[in-house]
């Protein structure tokens, strides 16, 4: 399994766009959790965890997917970063 961070930019996002994206990126299996050896965190705003059997390029498809469900244009920004070790971080909430 493969464990996967998304980050997801909405441009021109009005209102609560953010919200919905939330909900579409839930319901496509994306969580704003991230869980370090049995501890949980939140993410940053717009960001999202996933531990999938899955390639970087469908990811990405289920990204897009739920952030073109929001708002398609214009075309919303996505990055996909894939990692075999632990994820490091700094100042992230527990959740």
């Amino acid at each position: 399994m493969a464990k996967y961070t998304v980050r997801v930019e909405l441009h021109d996002a009005e209102g609560n766009d953010y919200d919905k994206l939330h909900e579409e990126m839930r319901k496509r299996g994306f969580s704003r959790i991230l869980k370090i050896n049995g501890v949980r965190y939140h993410l940053p705003t717009a960001e999202y965890s996933m531990v999938a059997i899955s390639s970087r390029v469908r990811v990405l498809k289920r990204a897009e997917a739920a952030a073109n469900a929001v708002k398609p244009h214009p075309k919303p920004s996505i990055l996909v970063t894939s990692s075999a070790l632990s994820r490091v971080f700094s100042g992230l909430k527990k959740a």
